[in-house]
């Protein structure tokens, strides 16, 4: 396929879109009373389990969305990740996230330099240096152990963390790696959340590490000036340089800002924020929580997913075939949405994490080459762990719209309670919803089947389950550190071959720089009316009524701002 042909104008997507019409007439009950081509459907890779016999699809959908990734050139763009190739092509940048977790003696090439080497120098500084932290050899101003680290960052320096730390906090080797530690993100410029993540905490104990890139991302370096002040606050000035570590390319801003470039943790332009999880971004406050070792073992899991990803043929891949059923619901089905549903409550930041990889990398309206896409791509992401979002959005999904589900289930809990006298343990009730579940979608419930259980006709509407609401099923065997390294990967990879058959670029993001843009204009203008008493201009009606409103019901904010600290 020519670069600058639509996979839409492929002869492979046609006959997809006239074969989606016949799979739409059979019902899932039909489908999986087949058990050929459910069996043909289970695929095992390192202990994990995927089923994606509930999907809407034949053994034909399978061939022919091969085919569609044949035509799509899937192997060789993967091949071009892997090689470093600029596939960044609005940036002019290598995507090599998958370098951060290669083994010390891979070669991975970008601008035909190995990055393993940059990148092992790196691990190994924070190893050292969160070793030192840990033991108590680097300590605070005052002398103090800093047991205490709060990690400031938004976005893609912020989301990915948060849900290995939060996956982390239940393991046993974790807990017993971060006893008397505590580890928080600070994310949103919302004053608020400075207050939560600095009560209770005290600065002499405290460390801060601050995730920029460029040092200059606005909510990020306000967070960051305001945790300096409330260091220096406490503990003068100079403190600073012992309580506050960067990660960032900007050695400048940094050092200006107050911070040892000694104590600087760089990471490369080939890395996209979404993806950075396994650079320092993430691997520096995780070690500081749970000590380099733990945080190695993620990184490995990780890596095993990479060379699967990388070697195995399509039919037994598991990104592959995840990202080719998601083009397959979103593009030839028509369901836009897709529901994350994990049986553990350790992966409660998951979906939220996997809602920015996916969303910011693959919602897009152009194609690589800049072509408008004459359909839709990307899917909506969102979910919360099982049980829990059974008792608030399941409604929907059984009765209302039709929306995929990935059902994530644990082999092993990470602290099993067992009751005497229970039918099952704790765990186990949790998973029989976990088995449950898809078969209730896939299924449903007739009305004969109502009408047989003598349910009131009146009712017999209302409880009726129309089923073919299609899912998936991942089954891990446990979740520790390994397996957390494993799960994020799949994701990753699935949505760059999502990103790879639409033939857009899931690497850029250039949607996020227009509100940035328009809401430095009214950081302007709210400085301008504060201090000078200007009125509200330059905006239209609705923004320069909200905005002259906001102003007069603030007025009590000074003009000449003292500086002021959470209250908490």
């Amino acid at each position: 396929m020519a670069s600058s042909t639509l996979i839409c104008d492929t002869q492979q997507w046609k006959e997809l879109k006239a074969h989606a019409e016949d799979v739409e007439k059979t019902h899932l009950r039909d489908l999986l009373s087949d058990d050929e081509r459910s069996q043909s459907m289970v695929v095992e890779f390192d202990g994990i389990l995927l089923d994606y016999s509930r999907q809407q699809a034949t053994l034909e959908t399978r061939e022919k969305l091969f085919k569609l990734a044949e035509v799509a050139s899937l192997k060789q763009k993967i091949n071009q990740m892997y090689n470093g190739e600029y596939i960044n092509s609005t940036e002019n940048r290598s995507v090599l996230h998958v370098a951060l977790r290669a083994p010390r003696d891979a070669v991975i090439q970008s601008d035909g330099n190995n990055v393993v080497p940059d990148v092992w120098n790196v691990l190994d500084k924070i190893q050292e240096f969160s070793e030192r932290v840990r033991s108590g050899s680097w300590v605070g101003a005052t002398g103090k152990e800093l047991k205490d680290v709060v990690a400031v960052g938004i976005g893609g320096s912020f989301l990915g963390p948060l849900f290995v730390h939060t996956a982390l906090q239940t393991d046993p080797e974790a807990i017993e790696s971060a006893r008397g530690r505590q580890l928080r993100f600070l994310a949103n410029v919302d004053p608020i959340d400075v207050a939560r993540n600095i009560t209770g905490l005290n600065p002499e104990t405290t460390l801060v590490v601050i995730v920029s890139k460029t040092f200059t991302t606005a909510e990020t370096m306000l967070n960051a000036r305001t945790l300096r002040e409330w260091i220096s606050n406490a503990l003068g000035p100079l403190a600073v340089a012992k309580h506050m570590v960067a990660v960032s390319t900007n050695l400048t801003l940094v050092e200006e800002f107050g911070i040892d470039p000694n104590n600087v943790f760089a990471f490369w332009d080939w890395v996209g924020g979404r993806y950075s999880v396994c650079s320092a971004v993430g691997v520096l406050p995780l070690s500081l929580q749970y000590g380099f070792s733990v945080i190695e073992k993620f990184l490995k899991g990780a890596s095993s997913i990479d060379q699967h990803m990388y070697s195995e043929p399509f039919e037994r891949n598991l990104p592959v075939l995840l990202g080719m059923l998601s083009v397959w619901n979103v593009s030839f089905l028509g369901y836009p949405a897709r529901a994350i549903l994990p049986y553990s409550q350790a992966l409660e930041k998951f979906a939220p994490h996997i809602q920015q990889v996916s969303m910011e990398s693959n919602g897009k309206g152009v194609s690589i080459d800049g072509v408008p896409l004459p359909f839709e791509a990307g899917e909506i992401d969102f979910g919360e762990p099982g049980t829990n979002g059974q008792h608030s959005f399941y409604q929907l999904i059984h009765q209302g719209r039709v929306i995929p589900c990935d059902f994530i289930g644990v082999v092993k809990s990470q602290q099993p309670v067992y009751l005497s006298g229970e039918v099952v343990s704790n765990h186990d009730e949790l998973m029989s919803n976990f088995f449950a579940q898809p078969d209730a979608l896939a299924y449903g419930k007739t009305a004969e089947q109502l009408q047989k259980e003598n349910v009131p006709p009146h009712l017999v509407p209302h409880k009726t389950f129309s089923g073919n609401r299609p899912s998936l099923s991942l089954l891990l065997p446990s979740l520790n550190a390994y397996n957390i390294g494993q799960l994020l990967a799949i994701y990753e990879h699935r949505v760059a071959v999502e990103g790879f058959i639409w033939g857009i670029n899931s690497f850029d993001q250039w949607g996020v720089e227009l509100g940035k843009s328009l809401a430095s204009q009214v950081r302007k203008q709210l400085n301008a009316s504060r201090t000078k008493g200007e009125p509200v201009q330059g905006f239209n009606f609705s923004t320069t009524a909200m905005l002259t409103r906001y102003l007069q019901a603030s007025a009590d904010v000074p003009a000449d701002l003292p500086t002021r600290l959470p209250q908490i």
